[in-house]
């Protein structure tokens, strides 16, 4: 299976507050396991007001997103060294949550981890991209039509972008932001994922997934309805120990309280991986679910959004193996790890180990990124072992980096970027 999907119906929501809570009644269109309503309980109290701002600065960002893509520009679109698209949303999506965040929390207190810098956008060849992406930042926040509407200039919204550059850590709370997680599937139109995250002491606490293209009925194989007959965009939200929650984009479906698939039988899953082999190597994912007896094919989609789909039922298990010399970042996991986990799912290394977010910007792992319920667990562990042990055979699978090894690579691709600024170009 291959996932594809039309163009979503974007929209511009009802005029309110960014900062007031917005109130909105409907009948709720989720299919099971959207079956039972978000409930508030004393003792998950904690992070509540962490995560009501972050819910709002990522529907915010979500907010732009989809106006750029809808009317996606050629020149807003440029390549950074590593070779993957980034786009005016790209900045604009971390301008937006940075000054939201800023604005509402102590002063002082700020630390986000996020993927974007404004290094590229200060040069005479990035100007003309800034100018657009200070545009779009204004619109996005008049369209809150807040009597003391802010209007940044181009020196906030550079600012704002490089409150970014915090390196994290295991001491006190930093936020982690992805603005666009998945640019190429936004650049193609199909699925992305705006993703916040929060760390405590260096445990994730809170997370937020934006996901404007993800059809709010489920789209695996328990779904009842087609993707094209579905509404378009799906905001996941947790806290630790409330659980995990779903609502429309757009307001017009609540929040429901969701589950990952409570499944015993490997041969009866189904896995979600990344669209792109590129991102991912599907020999072995493949491998693994022969080894399980999965007779489904995978549901591929870009993004975090898979974290999401899988949280609320789409699929029952997560497989990432990327290729050699990859180093995974955090905030292409933060945010989906505890949506998981509050799903009442498991997301672990290949090793069988939690992820830990407290080394700073950068998860250091032997190898790949699984998740499923708790059941299923045991016999994904052991099949995961399986085939990695056969790739290791046969010579096709990648050797394990040291981190000075890494080290060096990042090096490597800060002296590309300086070579390269001087001969950059929009496209």
């Amino acid at each position: 299976m291959q996932f594809a999907l039309a163009l979503p119906r974007f929209f511009l929501s009802p005029s309110s507050s960014f900062f007031a809570s917005s109130a909105s009644s409907s009948i709720s269109l989720f299919r099971r396991p959207f079956s039972a309503k978000c409930a508030t309980s004393p003792a998950a109290m904690a992070y509540e007001h962490e995560l009501s701002i972050a819910t709002k600065a990522v529907s915010l960002a979500c907010r732009l997103c989809q106006k750029v893509q809808k009317g996606l520009l050629a020149a807003e679109t440029q390549e950074k060294s590593d070779k993957s698209p980034v786009t005016v949303a790209d900045y604009g999506s971390q301008a937006l949550i940075s000054w939201a965040l800023n604005e509402e929390l102590p002063q002082g207190t700020f630390s986000l981890v996020a993927e974007e810098d404004s290094e590229e956008l200060k040069q005479d060849q990035g100007a003309s991209m800034l100018d657009r992406i200070t545009q779009l930042v204004n619109e996005t926040l008049a369209l809150e039509k807040r009597i003391d509407a802010p209007f940044l200039s181009k020196e906030q919204v550079l600012l704002a972008i490089d409150r970014g550059r915090s390196e994290g850590g295991s001491v006190g709370r930093h936020w982690v932001l992805d603005p666009i997680d998945g640019t190429r599937g936004f650049v193609r139109g199909d699925q992305y994922a705006v993703a916040l995250g929060l760390l405590d002491q260096g445990e994730v606490v809170v997370g937020v997934l934006g996901c404007p293209n993800l059809p709010t009925n489920l789209i695996g194989p328990e779904a009842l309805v087609s993707p094209t007959e579905s509404s378009i965009g799906c905001l996941f939200a947790a806290r630790k120990g409330a659980g995990t929650t779903v609502k429309s984009i757009d307001g017009s479906i609540q929040p429901q309280k969701i589950s990952v698939r409570n499944l015993e039988d490997p041969s009866l899953a189904n896995f979600c991986e990344s669209y792109e082999s590129a991102h991912s190597m599907q020999n072995v994912t493949a491998e693994i679910a022969k080894i399980l007896g999965v007779v489904s094919p995978p549901l591929r989609i870009d993004s975090q959004a898979k974290y999401g789909a899988m949280a609320r039922g789409d699929a029952a298990i997560y497989l990432r193996f990327p290729h050699p010399g990859y180093r995974e970042k955090i905030w292409d996991h933060a945010a989906g790890c505890i949506i998981i986990k509050e799903a009442g799912g498991l997301v672990l290394d290949a090793a069988g180990n939690p992820l830990d977010f407290s080394k700073g910007r950068y998860l250091d792992i032997a190898s790949g990124i699984i998740s499923t319920n708790p059941q299923l667990m045991p016999a994904l562990l052991a099949a995961v072992q399986a085939a990695l042990q056969k790739e290791h055979h046969h010579g096709n699978y990648f050797k394990t980096h040291s981190l000075q090894e890494f080290d060096l690579d990042e090096q490597r691709a800060k002296k590309r970027r300086r070579e390269r600024k001087s001969s950059k170009n929009l496209v």
